[in-house]
């Protein structure tokens, strides 16, 4: 019964937080890419912080990490991803770097495609992980008006070496759709079983002109073991 008043708390806070404060540019969604990418010799920090309400002992986890993004000429960023786990049994820190390419942009048609690679590792308690890549392609289609949503599209594939039953190829989804000039809904999925098939729900939030806040609940495409609550504060350079 706690867990289940605890959960219930933390989805009211996350929603009830859109009723104080539509989100500039970031390099992600919630979860997944966007089609978005920094300028050149802009540079923007983002702090995560992820849980799962259970006791350790019955799967309940935090996630902690840092995100770096720096954008270069030609439509490109490089950033990297640092994330460290606190559970029963000990987890590997994951190291994550990243690079995007926006190779294509047609603005009075509010149209993006890009392209990237995420490669994850673990730099401790390496034979608990394997390195391994997420290799996406997407496509957004910004609509018009103030308060006109942005519908991102894609696909992607795993490269390395998996666990037998994990998915290697799925589809992403994104939508963001402005309520306020400070307000947006944000929600994206990514398909199939394995460490990036999930769906959030949420909202972020516009503090100033170079900083935001996103809180938002994850819901796991392999089991409710999966499920945890996300908050990310992100500022720009």
């Amino acid at each position: 019964m706690l867990k289940l008043n605890l959960t219930r708390l933390a989805l009211a806070v996350t929603f009830l937080l859109a009723s104080f404060a539509a989100v500039p540019a970031q390099s992600t969604i919630f979860n997944v890419p966007s089609t978005n990418v920094e300028g050149p010799g802009r540079v923007y920090v983002e702090g995560d912080f992820i849980m799962h309400y259970a006791s350790y002992r019955d799967g309940g986890f935090q996630t902690y990490g840092p995100r770096v993004v720096v954008g270069l000429p030609g439509k490109t960023e490089v950033g990297v991803n640092v994330f460290y786990t606190r559970a029963e049994t000990s987890q590997p820190i994951k190291v994550q770097p990243n690079f995007k390419w926006q190779f294509y942009e047609n603005e009075s048609l509010g149209l993006k495609f890009a392209a990237g690679v995420v490669i994850s590792t673990p730099i401790t308690h390496r034979r608990l992980a394997s390195t391994y890549a997420l290799v996406y392609a997407l496509g957004s289609k910004s609509f018009p008006g103030s308060f006109g949503p942005k519908v991102t599209f894609g696909g992607y594939r795993l490269v390395g070496s998996f666990a037998e039953g994990t998915d290697k190829t799925g589809v992403i989804i994104g939508l963001e759709q402005p309520v306020t000039s400070k307000i947006s809904f944000v929600t994206d999925w990514s398909s199939g079983k394995n460490d990036y098939g999930y769906v959030i729900a949420g909202t972020g939030i516009t503090l100033s002109p170079k900083s935001t806040f996103f809180a938002g609940y994850n819901f796991g495409n392999h089991g409710r073991g999966n499920n945890s609550l996300a908050a990310f504060y992100s500022y720009e350079f």
